[in-house]
Order: structure tokens, then sequence, then C-alpha cells
């Protein structure tokens, strides 16, 4: 049997497709090894999202030749798409496919071994219309399972290279989605993952048919406990939205809404499509739907021209939301972005200054919101063994409201829903008693 390793770089989307393109090798007969073992055909699936998503995508290039350079090398993913030329100068890469076109590889392996010529599959993205089906029934490493719902994103932030990346945005067909989600259930999964470049644009290039729509037709699947959104976009959270989020038994009480600065003239820069008040209207109107939701966020500090008041701005703003948890990136200069170009680019010195900052309010934030779940009993998913002690019948998941609860348990509960009582309550770990497993009941809502 011939042998295939992967290695993913970057986001919840690459790990969702890179286990896409296993099942066409799987299919062809492959079986998969480790990407440190010796293979005869290396996949990496690359991320472009910063300049150094470029550099580490190259260097995990290089690992493969290395390890077996009589091997297939086939590159896909971000960097592949949008700098093709770049990765085909690297000595050894044999195929590079972008972010379509993924179901070609098999057969360009086949090509590349009779002719032995280096095979660019990558095409212009940004003619891209339709979605592109890749089927995942199944994950071969973790107990919550994604599902990917759309491609692309049209809101060109002057910051990300994105859309240069995956192209415009592109909805997958309700019925694909939710045969999927039957799939997945089937395979044992309680949990789903909605996810997708711009996963909250769903359904924006349809006629009639919305996320809202989805939400609610994902609700009828029988034996699907939880749907989880991965990330929303403020502007994406309509009152059709927030009435389904609030009719609904399944979706959990966390929601991750990019802020990026809580500073208007900063969001203009950005080119971002909201005010921090809008923003901070959304969310208000989604906590009194979900009573006790967790709301994450992804900030990006020191963006040109950042000024102490613009900061402050910022700061105050996350601490008047109230997250559950953040995750705070320096602005860093993406080759091609207009952002990239801009005057005043602040120094590294003060953007680490202003990250250790926001870290510290984003650890004091998450501890406050544990908090108030002490002594509460909370649904848990085991997920897998407590790495930091693997000796001990620790095992680690995630609450519905996103807390990450250690709980000693038998093995046999991976993957069902615990309920769990949290006796001590911390960031980034609380730890929980087991109280018992949750057979097929509905799961409702808990308030705090």
């Amino acid at each position: 049997m011939p042998l295939v390793a992967f290695h993913t770089l970057g986001c919840k989307v690459n790990h969702y497709e890179t286990e896409a393109i296993w099942q066409l090798f799987q299919h062809a007969g492959y079986e998969k090894t480790e990407f440190e073992q010796t293979a005869d055909v290396y996949v990496i699936n690359t991320c472009t999202v910063t300049n150094t998503g470029d550099k580490k995508s190259r260097q995990v290039i290089r690992r493969a030749i290395r390890k077996n350079p009589e091997a297939v090398v086939c590159v896909t993913g971000c960097y592949a798409q949008t700098s093709p030329a770049e990765v085909m100068a690297i000595p050894g890469v044999d195929i590079v496919v972008g972010t379509q076109d993924r179901s070609k590889l098999l057969g360009y392996i086949e090509q590349f071994r009779k002719v032995r010529e280096p095979i660019n599959g990558v095409g212009n993205i940004m003619k891209a219309r339709v979605y592109e089906e890749l089927d995942v029934p199944a994950f071969t490493d973790r107990t919550r399972a994604s599902l990917k719902i759309q491609e692309g994103c049209n809101n060109f932030c002057t910051f990300c290279i994105i859309p240069w990346a995956r192209g415009l945005l592109r909805s997958r067909k309700p019925e694909d989605v939710l045969k999927q989600a039957e799939q997945l259930v089937a395979a044992g999964y309680k949990e789903i993952v909605l996810t997708g470049i711009h996963t909250g644009g769903y359904g924006e290039d349809m006629k009639d048919y919305s996320l809202a729509r989805l939400l609610q037709d994902l609700e009828k699947v029988e034996g699907l406990k939880r749907i989880r959104i991965s990330s929303i976009e403020a502007s994406q959270i309509t009152d059709d939205v927030i009435q389904v989020i609030d009719d609904s038994e399944k979706i959990v009480r966390h929601l991750h809404v990019p802020l990026q600065s809580g500073s208007d003239s900063v969001l203009k820069r950005m080119r971002r499509k909201y005010t921090a008040d809008f923003y901070f209207d959304r969310v208000e109107k989604l906590k009194k739907a979900l009573p006790g939701l967790a709301v994450t966020s992804d900030v990006i500090v020191g963006f040109p021209g950042e000024t102490e008041d613009e900061f402050q701005e910022t700061f105050d703003f996350i601490k008047k939301v109230g997250y559950s948890e953040l995750h705070v990136f320096p602005y860093s200069k993406r080759t091609g972005t207009p952002a990239a170009r801009m005057e005043d680019q602040v120094q590294d010195d003060v953007k680490n200054k202003r990250v250790h900052m926001l870290i510290e309010l984003s650890n004091q934030l998450a501890k406050e919101y544990a908090s108030a779940y002490e002594g509460e009993v909370l649904e848990v998913i085991p997920e897998e063994k407590d790495k930091e002690n693997p000796e001990s019948n620790y095992f680690v998941g995630y609450s519905d409201n996103y807390l990450k609860v250690k709980v000693p348990l038998d093995e046999s509960m991976i993957g069902e829903i615990v309920k769990v009582k949290i006796e001590k309550a911390g960031y980034p770990y609380n730890v929980g008693s087991f109280v018992r497993v949750l057979k097929d009941e509905r799961v409702k809502k808990s308030v705090v």
C-alpha cells in the first residue's frame, strides 16, 4: 500500500480540508503515516495569513523533501494559491494545487509519475463562483466535527490577504450541508462546529436562503446535540439570526465575534463593516437570547497609525463587553495588502507593550467569566486525556459555553455529553467532578 503523510498549517478550515483530501487518498488505496515518517507522497496544506505563514510553509515543504527525496511532494492551500511560482521554485516540489481543484490531486500524482515534470495546477481563484464540494464523513483525530459551509470572503479588509487566497464568497448547497451533518451524527459526533472562511456570510450569495434558515434546518437533524458557529462578524448578526439562536435548543452559549479594534477610527482604516457601538448592541442582544453567553474574539494591536488614545478606546471597549477570552495579535505587515503600505507603522516595542496589556486583561476577564460557574453543573464533551498529567484519569473537554474543563472520567466517555460540576473555576482550565452521562434527552439551555 502506498503511504501518504500530511502536514497542515493555519486555520480550522485548512484542517478540515486536509481531512477531505485524506478521504480522497483513502479511497484510492493509500495508507496514512506520520509526517515525520518516510512516505511515498507528502501533502503540505499551507497558510499565507501572515508573511510568517509563508515562511513556515516553506520550512515544512523543505522538511518533506529532505525526509524522502524520492517522494512526490504536493503543496496545496493558501500560500500555494497566492504564490504558486514561489512554491514551484523550491527544488523538490512536484505538484502545486491552490485552494480549489483538490480532487485533481490524485490524477496529478499519476501524471507526475509518468512524465516526471513538476505540475502547476493553480487556477484563478477570483473566477471561482461555485463552492467546491469536499466530503468529510468522519474525522480521524478529534471528537468535535467541523462542517465547512462556505468558502471565500468579499470583505477586503485592509490588513487581510485572504480574499486573494480564497476568492469571493461561495456558499455550500443547504442539502449538502445537511447531508454531511447527518453523516457526522451517524459517525457518532454529538457536536458540530460550523466553519468557513467567512462563516457568518453563509447564504449572502443565495436568493432565498440564509444563515438563519440553515441554523433552523440543522436544528431538525436528529441526534445532533450541539451546534457551534466557529465565527460570525457583528455585521452578520441579523435580527433573524438572533431570533433563531433564541429559539434554538442546540446552538451553544458561545460565539466568536471578531472585533479587531474597539476604536471607530481604527475600524475605518481597517475597512471593517461596523462601529464599536453597533458591535456592542449586537452582542448585548445575543446575551439576552443566550443567557450566560461566552463571547470570544480576535483583536489586532498596533494597526498602522494606532495612537495611545485609540488603543485606550479598544482597552475600555473590551472591558465593557466582558469577553470570556481574547486572541490578541500584534499587527504584522502582510505583503500585498493596503495596510502594509500605510504610513505610521507602529514600533514593535509599543505593539508588544499593548499586546501584554490586552493579554493580561483577557486573562482577568476569562477568570471572571469562569468564576460565575463555580459550583454549577455544566455539560461537557470530553475530548482527550489530560496531556499535562497523562498518568492521571483526568480528561479534558469543553462545556457548551466553551470553558475548558478537566474532569476524572472513564475513557469510554470520550465524545459523550457528560454532566460535570465545576469544583474549581480558573483559566485556562476549570476542574470539575463527574455527575452523570447525559443520554439522549433534549439538551436545554441552562441559565446562570
